[in-house]
This record gives structure tokens, sequence and C-alpha cells, in this order.
């Protein structure tokens, strides 16, 4: 069976892809169904995209690759295939946009899509073999218990990375990106939770609170939250991102509290109020409870001199920790790092050295923040290759 472009994944970018091709087009999955990463999403109402996307919200080796990409189908351009599809959405905080239904109107309004354009899918099909001939690619599969032998002139990897395994999540496309002398970069789970491996933050489990979370290299404010192996919530995601094993982080709780000057006022009219009771009133009470351990906080109001609140509100805006680890793949939303964008088109997405071997989505070295970022890479590289395999383009040095 011959096919002018075989995409292997049937997530986000594989869809996005397909949809914009030409020709006879196959899409392959492992999986029982189409776009299980985009299901779970967001609740399962998908955060499909951010309407602050641009070349600043993502990490990559090369910071310039995505640009070509992001600015020929932006945020707005989805948006907009959303709304000829009478897909109702709405704005969550800092520019998230979500189905006020459910994330499996995206699948379908993707599968529509590439029905519209003429591509196949095979679900439950498994690759078992892979080599390139002369004139494309040779691969093997096995479906329904049955192998089968296909060539094809495109191959597009957009089986994803590492994160969220149960779910099937492997090193597939690293391994084929091997295979045809692409390089890697460092592969590392992001978005993901970090963990205290003396389990300190046990009996705050569902505490949570707005913080600027910070290391060296990056500043987040967004909510923390407490769990019973550690941090999580958006804050803490976001910096897992920009953060390395045994450095350490830094939590402002108070930040856009003036707690001094509150202070100081109760201090004149409650001077007998205790200052866990005052801090309490701004901060969970658990919290405080928690912090009475670490950072000096007793007797009343009347009793604190200027300097030492000014010594506890200082404590409080730079609290460091130093986490174990993070939960890994297993809870990741994402990978960090992945296919070597300087192997690649930045145009076209395709191979500078392989001819009609492509790669799109987050098995690229493109990674993007917590709040449909990574969708939006998904959706502007998969356009990216579709477009260019339709255009016919020939393989390019950029």
């Amino acid at each position: 069976m011959t096919y002018d472009t075989i995409i292997l994944g049937a997530g986000a970018a594989g869809m996005m892809c397909a949809a914009h091709c030409s020709g006879r087009v196959l899409v392959i999955d492992h999986a029982k169904a189409p776009g299980e990463k985009i299901r779970i999403s967001g609740g399962g109402r998908c955060n499909f995209t951010n309407i602050h996307a641009g070349p600043g919200n993502f990490l990559s080796r090369n910071p310039h690759f995505c640009k070509s990409a992001l600015a020929r189908y932006t945020q707005w351009d989805f948006i907009d295939l959303v709304g000829r599809h009478n897909i109702a959405w709405h704005e969550k905080t800092l520019g998230q946009l979500f189905c006020d239904g459910s994330s499996k109107q995206i699948i379908r309004m993707l599968l529509d899509e590439m029905s519209g354009a003429g591509a196949v899918l095979w679900v439950q099909t498994s690759l078992r073999d892979l080599r390139k001939t002369e004139s494309g690619f040779a691969l093997e599969v096995e479906r329904d218990g049955q192998r089968q032998h296909l060539t094809c002139t495109n191959l597009v990897l957009a089986t994803g990375g590492k994160s969220i395994p149960k779910m099937g999540a492997t090193g597939l496309a690293y391994d084929i990106a091997r295979q045809f002398g692409l390089r890697m970069t460092e592969t590392r789970a992001a978005l993901v939770p970090f963990t205290f491996s003396d389990g300190r933050f046990r009996d705050l489990s569902g505490v949570s609170l707005p913080v600027r979370l910070s290391n060296d290299r990056a500043s987040f404010d967004e909510a923390l939250l407490f769990t019973h192996r550690g941090l999580s919530g958006p804050s803490v995601l976001q910096l897992s991102s920009y953060w390395r094993e045994g450095e350490a982080i830094r939590v402002n709780l108070i930040p856009d509290l003036p707690l001094l000057d509150l202070l100081r006022a109760q201090r004149q009219s409650a001077g007998r109020k205790a200052l866990t009771t005052e801090l309490a009133r701004h901060l969970p009470a658990r919290l405080v409870d928690y912090l009475c351990r670490v950072i000096p906080m007793s007797g009343k109001l009347a009793d604190q001199s200027d300097a030492k609140l000014t010594e506890l509100t200082s404590a409080l805006s730079a609290w460091q920790l130093v986490p174990s680890g993070t939960e890994g793949y297993r809870t990741a939303e994402v990978t960090l790092g992945g296919i070597d964008t300087d192997d690649l088109s930045s145009k076209t997405m395709e191979a500078k050295d392989v001819p009609g071997l492509y790669a799109i989505g987050e098995a690229v070295d493109v990674t993007g923040w917590l709040g449909g970022y990574n969708f939006q890479w998904a959706w502007s590289s998969g356009h990216a290759a579709g477009v260019a395999i339709a255009a016919g383009r020939q393989p390019t040095t950029l």
C-alpha cells in the first residue's frame, strides 16, 4: 500500500498536519482512539490555546526556531477554526481558552478537518519496522493482528514525547530521529510537580495560595498547591521547566500584600492579638501553623519591633526550598527537549539531511509554558509541515 504521506501519531500535531496535507495521507496511532491527550486536557475541556501565545512563551535551545511556525499559524487562526465548527469557548485566567463543553469537540473538529482533506486514520496500529528507500520510506505495521507493508514519500514524526507513559507515551519519535541521523537535545520531564523525600508538606496537603515562585532563571505569579508528596499548582509546574536537580527555589508567600504595613497598623490598634492570629487573616491557617516551626513568629503584636516585623515579612517573601526532585514523566504534562531544531527547517519542519522526513509537536525541542501554549505549538508546527507537504516543497537548508 502506497501513500504520499504517513503521519505517525494521531495527537494534536499529527491530526493538524493531516488536515493540511494533500494526496493520499495515512495517520497511524497505537492507541485505541485519537487525541487522548486532548481528551484529558483542561479537566476535560481542553485548554486549546492562549491569547498571549508568542515566541517568549517557549523554551528551546534555539529560541528563534519556533517564530516562523507561530507567526504563520497563530492562536487567532485556531480560534477562527474553532468558531467555524461552532465550538463555544471561554477565557480563564492569563489568556487561557477552554471549551464551554467538552474537549471531545476539539477532537471531533480535527477528525472532520482530516476527513475533509481525505486523510485516513488507523488506530491500534503498531510500527514494527521502518527503513529509508530511494523514493521515501518503507514501513511494516501490525493492525488487527496482521502485518502490513506500507510505503510513502513523506514521513511525519508526531508521536510526542515521554510524558504520561500510562497513556502509551514512548520515545518512539526520538528513536526514529536517531535512526536517520538527527541529533537530540537532553529530554526531561516538564510542567511537573516538585517532590520532597522527607514528606515535609504532608500535613499541608490541599492548602493552596497565590505566590511568586522563582529561581535564578524564571519567576511566575500563580497559585501554589501543597501535596502529600511536595508542591504542585500552576506556579510550580511553570518553574519546573526552568529547574535542575539540587537547585533552590524561592517562594514569596505575600507577593502583592503590604504585610509589613498591615502588621504595623494592627500593632497599634490590636496589640494584644497574637502575631500568628493576625497572620492567619492573610495566609491559610494551616500554613501559618507550619511556618511557626521554621520562621520565628511567637508572641503578641505589641511585642514585635519594627525590626522583627521586617525580618518576618522578609522571610515570608523569600522562603527558600530545595526540592528532592520531580514526579517525573508519570505526571509531567510535556517533555522538555527533543529532536534538535538545528537539524530541522523552521519553515517546513523537514529534516535538512533526510528528504521527506518531518518532525512536529512535542517531539521537537520546543516546549511551551502551562496554559495552552503547547497545544498552540502543535497546531502551528503541524500546519507548517502539512502546508509544506501539500505544496510539494523540496528539502530546504534553512
